[in-house]
Formats: structure tokens, C-alpha cells, sequence
């Protein structure tokens, strides 16, 4: 791993993000948390994934923020070291936005990244 590797630090989570996570989670059974992993495919070759998750595995990152949790499992921490997740309300359409130090190029919907 190089220094610049090992200075980034783990995944972040803006105000933002975290008060839109609350809100969906809000309709959830109480402990619910937000799993994001990186899965192959998408335009780019990797896209996200979100999802509501009720169990917390012994390998995640868990990123916690103004009551709420974001997972991160260790394979998709991998790809997602240094990472600010951010929620973005637009003209054009409100979205989660994960902002990547390590991504070479992104298509044009912002959900998938090459390396």
C-alpha cells in the first residue's frame, strides 16, 4: 500500500447524506442502517449498490453520522477508501453522490467508476 494510499481516510458521510439516510430508514424496523458495496458492471465497470440492511457482518466499516449508520463491506472498502458520500437535491433530479479519490473516470449518471 502506498502513503497516499494509507492517508486516505475511511469513508465519510455528509449532513446531507445522513439526514436523507434518516428519512428512508425512517419507514424501516428500528436498527435498520445503509449497506452501499461496489458490484461489478454499470457503463464504467464497477457501479454502486444501496441497500437497507438489519444485520451488521464482522468484516464492515460501519460510518456512523447524526444517528445514523452506513455499512461498508471490506472487499467494496477496497474501492471506496477515501470516499464522501454526499446527497445532492438539483434541478435535475436529486441523488446520493459518492465522490471517489480512486476512480479514473465515471459515466454521465454518476453511479459507476472504473479504477
Amino acid at each position: 500500500m502506498s502513503q497516499a494510499e494509507a492517508a486516505l481516510p475511511p469513508v465519510t458521510v455528509t449532513e446531507n447524506a445522513a439526514r436523507r439516510i434518516q428519512e428512508i430508514l425512517s419507514g424501516e424496523p428500528r436498527g435498520a442502517m445503509l449497506r452501499v458495496s461496489v458490484e461489478g458492471g454499470g457503463c464504467s465497470g464497477f457501479r454502486y449498490e444501496f441497500g437497507v440492511a438489519t444485520d451488521r457482518q464482522t468484516d464492515d466499516l460501519a460510518i456512523e453520522r447524526d444517528g445514523v449508520t452506513v455499512l461498508v463491506d471490506e472487499v467494496s472498502l477496497e474501492y471506496m477508501k477515501g470516499c464522501e458520500i454526499d446527497f445532492v437535491d438539483e434541478i435535475i433530479g436529486a441523488s446520493f453522490q459518492i465522490r471517489n479519490p480512486n476512480a479514473t473516470s465515471g459515466c454521465g449518471c454518476g453511479t459507476s467508476f472504473a479504477l
